[in-house]
């Protein structure tokens, strides 16, 4: 069984910085696109990034370059989300998500992805 948990999240200052973990277990993700996703108060689920199985390459939403950097140590089977330059528009509930690698698989659509963890909450104040 598929299973993420994440960790990293707590309260920062603005200017501050987090590194989310999303630690997978129950499959090899290797052969997963695994993606960030949050969730603010009242608004819908929104992608901040993707990164593909090997070769790797990683993208962003629009909105997200710059200050979200993801990777991921398949080794350790964990996902990782660095967020430099913390706002307060930054907070929100984090998620990670693995989808299986396919051809044509739309890394930032939150249809492709089948596995989410339960989350972990970024709270910026000023």
């Amino acid at each position: 069984q598929v299973q993420l948990r994440e960790s990293g999240g707590g309260s920062v200052t603005a200017g501050g910085s987090l590194t989310l973990s999303c630690a997978a277990s129950g499959y090899t993700t290797s052969n997963y696109y695994m993606a960030w996703f949050r969730q603010a108060p009242g608004r819908e689920r929104e992608a901040v990034a993707s990164i593909s199985p090997s070769p790797v390459t990683t993208i962003y939403a629009d909105s997200m370059k710059g200050r979200f950097t993801i990777s991921r140590d398949n080794a350790k089977n964990t996902l990782y989300l660095q967020i430099n330059g913390l706002a307060m528009v930054d907070t929100a509930m984090y998620y990670c998500a693995a989808g299986r690698y396919r051809w044509d698989f739309r890394p930032l659509d939150i249809k492709e992805y089948t596995a989410w963890g339960q989350g972990t909450q970024v709270t910026v104040s000023s």
